[in-house]
């Protein structure tokens, strides 16, 4: 457990608002963007996320002036993602303040958009978002999903996640479909499958509902631990989670 973990508020916009679902479902409203940004900023995350989760669905651009407010009021590196398509929009997207793009269902459709945006923006401003769900007909068990989660592809999630590492991303982000907002732990079999087969950093989401939870996602390989639920809703205190991952060992700021 050499590497330092970071903890990842993970902020999903609909309409202008923070919202949290179930299974990519079931969405209720979790407070205004830039209040929670701030709120994180204050409380010790070491990254934050920021996705909107129907720009793909809804064939539109990210909403950059709610990207441009929470870069504005953040003090640590900002992802954002959703609707992400092209160089364009990624740059529209860096340019409204984001520190990271991440892309998932244009990038699958189309895997030369990872190597142009590395290429055009740096490896590090580049992250690969995958969602999976359990397919047991796949060598890996796991099966990509796009359109944010709606959409089955047939491919293996950790072939793709292979596939991504090769174009040089330092971060791949897979959420298990299963998992997501359900409060019943990380899906660790993939988390572990696509750090063993990757060189890349991979970010455990999709799940968390205890501190337990966290710590088995350090064990499985992850090296950033994203969460929204927990995190929105008081059930988990970030100072807090910090100090029990130290207590288990974990290397945390």
């Amino acid at each position: 457990m050499d590497k330092e973990i970071k903890i990842m508020p993970c902020l999903d916009m609909q309409n202008g608002r923070v919202v949290k679902g179930v299974h990519f479902v079931d969405i209720r409203d979790a407070g205004d963007p830039v209040e929670c940004a701030k709120a994180y900023c204050q409380a010790g995350a070491d990254e934050l996320a920021l996705l909107d989760i129907t720009a793909t669905i809804e064939k539109r651009a990210t909403m950059l002036e709610v990207v441009k407010n929470v870069a504005e009021a953040t003090t640590i590196p900002f992802t954002v993602g959703g609707g992400i398509s092209d160089v364009a929009s990624a740059a529209a997207v860096l340019g409204a303040g984001a520190d990271t793009i991440s892309t998932s269902s244009a990038a699958f459709r189309n895997p030369h958009i990872i190597k142009e945006m590395v290429s055009e923006f740096g490896p590090a401003k580049v992250t690969v978002a995958i969602d999976v769900d359990v397919n047991e007909s796949l060598p890996s068990g796991y099966e990509v999903y796009i359109d944010g989660g709606r959409t089955p592809t047939g491919a293996d999630a950790v072939e793709w996640a292979k596939q991504v590492d090769g174009f040089g991303v330092p971060v791949i982000l897979p959420t298990s479909k299963a998992g997501d907002g359900a409060l019943t732990g990380y899906d660790l079999p993939v988390i572990t499958a696509m750090a063993k087969a990757c060189s890349a950093e991979i970010v455990a989401s999709g799940g968390a509902g205890t501190m337990e939870h966290f710590y088995e996602a350090i064990e499985a390989g992850a090296t950033i631990l994203l969460a929204a639920s927990v995190f929105h809703f008081n059930t988990i205190g970030i100072p807090e989670l910090k100090n029990y991952l130290r207590n288990q060992g974990a290397n945390i700021k």
